[in-house]
């Protein structure tokens, strides 16, 4: 039986009055960072769903392909037959899961060096990937016929990590809304449950008051985000953008309300995301989608972005990110106090692609030697120097970018500095101008430097022109290296 919002809500608001936040902006300012997520700075992004199956484009397939004159749309048309007879509802038998092992994933994950993990529980399509209450068109009664967020929750904690989820139902309210203006399935009142209100979209994706959801559909949305809270326990909740629309603002006090109040009850620490301006400051974490931010934050934030330069989820022809970027936005979101989750997208059947796999375990192997400089740091006074400019904002990392060896990046933890250098320097001489004897950040003598991975001293001089660091008896590394300052 579909279980109905309205009948829902009572209880979420019993518990909201419970706790020890209320849902009011003042009171959620209370709200403090997990001392895991400040500490973990690595985390795993996964987009798996039915988009994976006709692997072409990105992760919006279901949405172009109903789209008239879009690519999506006569790629379609071309290969599977007109959307009224083909719709993305007949993908789903294809998402087979066969190879699916939550537990071979969370072990490629720990040896990523990740300590967090976040699979997308629900995307744009309305297609869950979760046991769900309020619809049939689930993972567990079609396709995969599996829980895959369940399997991931117990395997990703037995792996000792932290276990997120993400939700993008609020997306969903005008998703499907080009199946409205041609021939498609998408009118068929049979499929009403799956292709939801498919409603007028906004043409400006950013307008925070254009066509708001109705109200049995906010309530939906937040009987669902609780359901993904009370049966999964997450640690973190990722919301994509579109609950900065204004309708959302009420409910998602709601949402963080009874999130913080359920953590309170369990004994854990307890987080969610949002963009742009969904949520006053300090209230939750901000993310930063495929971008940075260029400088140094009071509060945690968060990266999430992608292994592939072209997609979230499975698709054909992906054009990858190199690791050496990868580890460089690593050392540099973590420097100005962020924290990265990096997404993949694994096949239909369950298997992680291969390049993606490689790259996993390259920023393992590298975190292996260096994370000391990363897990469980917090910023120094500066974030660090070099002539690589990082843009601000969202969409602003599909430019491959080519740290240098003046590129550095500083952490703090206990009574240790660490500068990360970018890229091997040609000379093997690693000049640091933050650190000359005039920075009054750093009026200490300077002991002992060290490469991390490594006991033996390096040499090194210090002055009003910086500190200089001997490297040339040291084997090159190809990617960023760190140090440490004692």
């Amino acid at each position: 039986m579909i279980l109905s919002a309205s009948d829902a809500l009572p209880a979420i608001d019993r518990i909201i009055a419970q706790g020890p936040f209320a849902a009011n902006w003042e009171s959620l300012r209370n709200y403090s960072v997990p001392r895991w997520y400040e500490d973990a700075k690595f985390g795993i992004f996964i987009h798996w769903g039915v988009y994976s199956v006709p692997a072409y484009g990105n992760e919006w397939y279901p949405r172009s392909m109903y789209e008239p004159g879009h690519e999506m749309y006569i790629h379609h048309r071309e290969k599977y037959g007109p959307q009224d007879r083909f719709g993305y509802k007949d993908f789903i038998p294809q998402l087979t899961g066969a190879h699916f092992d939550a537990a071979s994933w969370a072990e490629l994950f720990k040896a990523s060096g990740a300590r967090y993990v976040v699979p997308v529980a629900e995307h744009h399509d309305g297609f869950a990937m979760y046991d769900c209450g309020y619809s049939d068109w689930t993972a567990v009664n079609m396709g995969p016929r599996r829980d895959i967020i369940g399997e991931l929750s117990t395997a990703t904690r037995a792996a000792g990590l932290i276990f997120g989820l993400s939700s993008h139902r609020a997306e969903h309210y005008w998703f499907f809304d080009g199946g409205r203006t041609c021939a498609s399935d998408v009118q068929d009142p049979r499929f009403e449950s799956f292709y939801g209100p498919a409603q007028p979209g906004p043409k400006d994706l950013q307008n925070i008051t254009a066509c708001p959801p109705t109200t049995a559909f906010l309530d939906d949305w937040l009987a669902r985000s609780c359901e993904l809270v009370d049966n999964y326990q997450p640690q973190l909740v990722w919301f994509d953008w579109w609950i900065q629309n204004l309708a959302f603002k009420p409910y998602l006090q709601r949402f963080a309300a009874y999130l913080y109040n359920r953590g309170a009850q369990w004994g854990q620490e307890v987080a969610f995301n949002y963009k742009y301006n969904a949520c006053e400051a300090g209230t939750a974490i901000f993310d930063v989608e495929r971008g940075q931010l260029s400088g140094i934050q009071p509060m945690l934030w968060q990266t999430d972005t992608s292994v592939s330069r072209t997609s979230w989820g499975y698709a054909e022809g992906h054009v990858y990110k190199p690791v050496a970027e990868l580890i460089g936005d690593l050392v540099d979101i973590v420097s100005k106090h962020g924290t990265l989750l990096l997404n993949i997208g694994p096949r239909p059947d369950g298997t992680i692609p291969e390049p993606e796999q490689d790259l996993l375990r390259a920023m393992g192997s590298w975190l292996a030697v260096n994370g000391e400089a990363i897990y469980g740091t917090r910023p120094w006074c500066i974030y660090g120097e070099g002539p690589t400019d990082i843009t601000e904002g969202a969409f602003t990392d599909n430019t491959p970018k080519s740290y240098t060896s003046a590129d550095i990046r500083f952490t703090t933890k206990e009574d240790a500095l660490y500068a990360t250098v970018l890229a091997w320097p040609e000379d093997g001489t690693v000049n640091i101008t933050s650190l000359g004897t005039h920075n009054e950040c750093y009026p200490q003598t300077i002991q002992r430097i060290t490469r991390l991975g490594s006991d033996t001293p390096l040499r090194w001089t210090r002055s009003v022109q910086g500190l200089t660091i001997d490297l040339t008896a040291q084997s090159p590394e190809t990617q960023a290296f760190a140090m440490k300052i004692e």
